[in-house]
């Protein structure tokens, strides 16, 4: 399997940059991604769930990250095992270019070899399952690292719940069990019309 992809993030090199090593912002970008932890120099431990067509699988494995040349380029080695699903493993090559002062270009090639489950079911579907991955990738960083704040939305698609959303909504939670405790309705009414008036005033 071999992509090639080319990215404009609405942010500088140097910046792009960091969050590409930026463990935090990494695991929030990946879909699927549980855990990255540093494994030695330049290296991390990455656990993930992800479905290739019909096939469902947790892998684990190890990237590695080579010819680092900040805040341009870099290569990563990476290896997984998803059990009876199979493994991958490949490297990419990844560079940033700037784009005026407040862009970048990130175009990266990869390749990658499957076995197991993964290889029996064709290069077509494992083709379009890396590319969505990809995609959603991309999505969400050019969201983290551009602070963008309309895409809440999308965000929202991958199942995470706005901030402002979720305080409200556990707003109204403890309304309703309050009121489920033995509290009077009024008291009740009283305690959200009072949680809503704070959540209008932050």
């Amino acid at each position: 399997m071999e992509l090639t992809e080319t990215h404009t993030l609405p942010v500088s090199q140097q910046r792009t940059w960091d969050a590409l090593n930026d463990t935090e912002v990494l695991r929030a970008c990946i879909p699927g991604c549980e855990s990255i932890d540093p494994d030695g120099e330049n290296a991390y431990l990455v656990a993930l769930s992800a479905a290739v067509g019909p096939v469902k699988a947790r892998f684990k494995g190890r990237m590695q990250l080579t010819d680092i040349d900040a805040p341009t380029s870099y290569n990563i080695v990476f290896e997984g095992q998803g059990g009876a699903a199979g493994f991958a493993k490949g490297n990419a090559r990844v560079v940033l270019e700037a784009d005026g002062d407040a862009a970048t270009k990130l175009s990266y090639t990869a390749s990658a070899q499957v076995g197991g489950k993964l290889a029996q079911i064709g290069s077509r579907l494992v083709d379009g399952a890396a590319r969505k991955i990809a995609g959603e990738f991309f999505k969400r960083f050019s969201a983290q690292v551009g602070g963008n704040n309309a895409s809440a939305a999308e965000a929202d698609d991958a199942g995470n719940v706005p901030d402002a959303a979720a305080a409200d909504a556990a707003g109204h939670n403890t309304a309703s069990t309050d009121a489920e405790e033995g509290e009077s309705g009024g008291d009740a009414t009283k305690r959200k019309k009072s949680w809503t008036a704070w959540i209008s005033k932050s």
